[in-house]
């Protein structure tokens, strides 16, 4: 009877123990594969009220797409402050070139934000996904070979995280997607988006 005792007090600690270190393996493990050269984070743009965008929009002026919100905006400054707190003080960005994304990718403040095509959305056309998410392995392949060791973010659109990865995911939702030497996917972890 005291071995039992002692049994399910030893397990008690032991899982008491995990939790209080399970946030730094957690913390540890994604800024370390990040910098492995085998990982990118995906993101899906911060919330944007409404559904696709307005009939003749045109990229590069914001005015006539579908844009971030006050929550929006406050959600990609939270997602930014996470990512600090995981110890990523510094990434290559990369932003669909629509604006919902590039704000996003601003407002993460982690680093200058360039515009890359190949995860810009193809909602509007979806006969270019294959096409475009060759492209996007293509990217990936070269960014990981010339930056391995700096954290690649990806701010992007749920039918590109989708055809890449095969998830679906919530807006600013992220995804650390592991993938082979030519760029293809292998395997993922979701981040859940942080709360404002």
């Amino acid at each position: 009877m005291n071995m039992k005792k002692t049994i399910t007090n030893l397990i008690h600690v032991i899982l008491c123990a995990c939790c209080l270190y399970l946030p730094i393996l957690t913390k540890a493990a994604l800024v370390s594969d990040l910098k492995d050269g085998q990982h990118i984070l995906l993101m899906r743009h911060a919330d944007a009220p409404g559904y696709g965008d307005p009939k003749g929009y045109v990229i590069g002026q914001c005015s006539t797409q579908r844009n971030l919100g006050d929550y929006g905006k406050n959600q990609a400054k939270a997602i930014g402050s996470w990512l600090s707190k995981q110890g990523i003080d510094k990434a290559q960005i990369f932003s669909s070139p629509w604006c919902r994304c590039l704000e996003t990718a601003q407002l993460i403040n982690l680093g200058p934000v360039k515009i890359e095509a190949s995860i810009g959305s193809f909602f509007d056309d979806m006969s270019l996904e294959q096409k475009q998410t060759k492209q996007l392995e293509q990217f990936v392949k070269n960014e990981l070979h010339n930056q391995a060791k700096v954290p690649i973010i990806l701010v992007t659109h749920h039918v590109n995280i989708q055809a890449y990865t095969g998830k679906v995911v919530d807006v600013g939702d992220m995804v650390l997607v592991k993938v082979n030497k030519n760029g293809e996917y292998l395997s993922h972890i979701i981040y859940s988006s942080p709360k404002p």
